[in-house]
């Protein structure tokens, strides 16, 4: 398989673009870990949010839709203060209301 240059730099990487980079999905937990990632991202490297997914997984609840646009104040200050995430308030806040107006529907997408 040709890999882009990027995929190179490490296992987790090259994991990435071999397995997901590029791929359709239709699932909406992976749908809506892939719009959370993607928001973490933005200024920062792939790599570093690669880094950190699995503590993005257990600070949103496997992101479970439901679970999420629950989220309190109080639990968004908490994921303000966890060093597995890319700490962002604006963003914690914005995942809750993305959650509370999730369609549910991802065949528009693709």
């Amino acid at each position: 398989m040709k890999r882009c240059d990027w995929a190179n730099a490490n296992e987790r990487e090259t994991k990435y673009h071999d397995e997901e980079w590029g791929v359709p999905v239709h699932d909406d937990r992976l749908l809506f870990e892939m719009l959370i990632l993607e928001s973490a991202q933005a200024g920062l490297s792939w790599s570093t949010i690669l880094a950190k997914r699995e503590g993005y997984l257990k600070a949103f609840d496997n992101f479970d839709v439901q679970k999420v646009a629950k989220y309190s104040e109080d639990k968004i200050e908490t994921l303000l203060q966890n060093p597995d995430i890319v700490r962002n308030k604006l963003q914690s806040k914005c995942h809750g209301y993305q959650c509370s107006n999730h369609p549910g529907d991802t065949r528009g997408v693709w």
